[in-house]
Formats: structure tokens, sequence, C-alpha cells
């Protein structure tokens, strides 16, 4: 059995302002071309597949596009999940009809999720597909209070698939969640807010192969057979080292995974700049002219006229300019942390002690998680 596991495709996103369809289309024809060549027997995309519960148009548009080609011109069947990003009632509108032509669609929870089977000539292969669900809504589905965290969520859930599976059968997971000990990205909205969303990959030991959504670097999680696929493009700045991924998957009849990384080719990079402004904007060995997406740290510390103007000559695709050494009426301002890597709780902890001059108190801190926490399950259209 061969198939390929993509996620975290984010149609409709947008990058500093600048909206990424294009780039976009542009990689997914890329990977229609991938599917032609090596014809696998299914295609896996672990959720996210929209940035936003209501995307534009043009990323529906798109999405219906490359789904038509994959499915009428190179025949293969495909298996999608809901994502943190996606509405489930959008997602999986219309999923039983989809599910006669090959399109199998899983976005709400619900109390019996059946396997998707497909054939090789060993026999069949359990695909089970896990969509993103909250805590609170498994909890309220189930009517199981201590369902209170997201591993205790889908180790529930795993153990009740389990039963739907015979036990010697060859199986797959596909599942939208944090594995503890995984690399993270700033362009990844958070699961929940204070810690809980760690899944241990150890919940997904029963499966011969785990696809994994949510994590945006391409990366193994806790076992070889345990992967995150990463995103379908560079989503933030401190993704431009990340090599992203498409995993071409070989079941054997032993339900042994053979897995090929294979990288998609963007039309513009993302890269990171660094230098003083004068060489930047006149060497052009060390700092030759590019269309990439930029973004370039000043090692410069006085004021310049203009910066955003002048460097745009250089770099057409300028996104951001960074000046963590800039003096301000003689006096260094050194950077305070990177705050890009801070969760929101630590950002707004970090404003209110500039504002007021205090930290706040741990019932100050509880009553903005849980507000927060409100915030993302209505954007995510969790119905509790």
């Amino acid at each position: 059995m061969r198939f390929i596991h993509t996620s975290d495709w984010h149609l409709g996103r947008l990058f500093h302002g600048k909206h990424l369809t294009d780039d976009q289309a542009y990689v997914l024809e890329q990977f229609q071309a991938l599917v032609k060549d090596t014809k696998p027997d299914a295609i896996i995309i672990a959720g996210d597949i929209y940035d936003r519960s209501v995307p534009p148009t043009e990323a529906v548009e798109l999405l219906d596009d490359t789904l038509a080609k994959l499915l009428l011109d190179e025949k293969v069947p495909i298996m999608m999940i809901a994502g943190n990003h996606d509405s489930p009632e959008r997602v999986g509108f219309g999923s039983k009809l989809l599910a006669r032509q090959g399109l199998h669609v899983v976005g709400t929870l619900e109390k019996n999720v059946q396997p998707i089977v497909f054939q090789d000539t060993f026999g069949d292969v359990y695909f089970m597909p896990f969509t993103y669900a909250e805590p609170a809504l498994v909890r309220h589905l189930f009517q199981l209070d201590k369902l209170d965290s997201h591993e205790l969520a889908m180790q529930f859930l795993v153990e009740q698939s389990l039963a739907n599976i015979p036990a010697k059968a060859r199986k797959v997971a596909i599942a939208h969640t944090f594995i503890a000990g995984s690399m993270e990205s700033e362009s990844e909205r958070p699961l929940s807010v204070g810690g809980t969303s760690n899944v241990s990959s150890s919940v997904f030991a029963p499966f011969h192969y785990t696809a994994l959504g949510h994590l945006h670097n391409s990366q193994r999680a806790g076992a070889e057979h345990i992967r995150y696929s990463g995103s379908l493009l560079k989503y933030s700045f401190d993704e431009a080292n990340h090599k992203k991924g498409i995993n071409i998957v070989e079941l054997d009849a032993a339900g042994n995974a053979k897995i090929e990384v294979v990288s998609l080719t963007p039309k513009y990079d993302v890269r990171v700049v660094e230098g003083h402004f004068n060489d930047i904007l006149k060497n052009r060995i060390d700092y030759p002219l590019s269309d990439d997406y930029i973004s370039v740290k000043l090692l410069d510390t006085m004021p310049i006229l203009d910066v955003h103007g002048q460097l745009e000559k250089v770099y057409k695709n300028l996104l951001q300019i960074e000046r963590p050494y800039l003096t301000v009426a003689g006096k260094l301002q050194k950077p305070s942390g990177d705050h890009r890597r801070m969760s929101e709780t630590e950002l707004f902890d970090s404003f209110f002690e500039q504002m007021t001059g205090e930290k706040l108190t741990e019932v100050q801190s509880k009553v903005f998680r849980e507000n927060l926490d409100e915030l993302f399950q209505a954007e995510r259209e969790a119905k509790v």
C-alpha cells in the first residue's frame, strides 16, 4: 500500500499582509505532478486545509480545483480531516455524498467513527481519521468528565476506534495534534492555553503509521513511523531553515512503513538576511538581489532615513525589518526577548507589567487563560 501524507495547507494564508494563494497554487501544481508520477493508492491531508474557519473565496476555489484534478484526473482517493484552523461543519459538508466519489472528509466529531478501508495485494489497510476536537467537545459528546486534557481525550478516542479494527490488521492513524517534544514554530496557533495540549507519542503505538498535522516542520514525532509532514509552505520567518515535505509511505504485508520525504519548490523562498545597512545596500556579492520573501535584521545602532524604501531596491519582497540594536536618546535598546516565541499569556503578562508596573496575579492569569480558551473555541466554531 502506497499513500501520500500531507497537511497544513493553510489555504487563504496572509504572510505579513501578502496573499499567498498564487504561491500555494504554484506548489499544488507540483503536488499534482508528484501524484501523477508516484501513482499512490490514497492521499491523506491531516488537517488545517484552510487558514481560518471562514476562508476567502479564492482559497475555496483553489481547494476545489486541486481536489477535482486529484480525484477526477488522477483517480486517487483522498482522506481529509479538519484541523484547529478549520470549521468542522464547513469542511465536512456533503461528506457522505463525496465519499462515493472517493473524497473521505471527517469534519465534526462523531460518537462512532468508522475506519476508511482500502485494499492492496496483501489485504485490507484500515485508516482511522481523528478529526481535531477540543477535550471539552469529547467530554460533552461521550459524557465523561475525566477527559480534561488533549492526551486523555485522544487516548480515549484511539481506544474507542480500535474496537472497529481487526486486531491483526494493518492500521494507519490520521490526527491533528501536538506530540510532546516536537519542534514548534511561530506560525502555529496553540491548541490550548497552559500546556495541556501535549499528547504522548505512545498514544499512537497501536498503529503502523501515524499521519500527523498541526506542526509546520517536517519531522518524526517520538518514533520513526509517527510523522508530521510539515506545512505546504513556510509561513513565518522562523521557518526559514525548515525543510517542508511530502511523505510518501509504503506499507508492506506486515505493516512496516518505508517513508520517503519529498520536497516541493516554492515560487519564492523565505529568508532572513542579517548585516549592516550600507553593506546590504551596496555589496552585491554578499547580498545579491532577490525576489524571495525577506526579513532584514539590521546591526546598525543609529537611525536611518527611509530604511524600508531603500532596502526594497535590493529585495523586491521585503516584508520585515528588525532593528534590535537601534539607539534612542543615546541609549541602546536591547531586545527583551523574542516576542514571536512567547505565548499569549506571556505577551499579556509582559504588557500588563509595562502598563501597571505589576505582574499578573494567579487569579488574573487564570481569568485571562479562560477567556482566551473561549475565544479560540469560538473561532474554531466548536459546539459544546
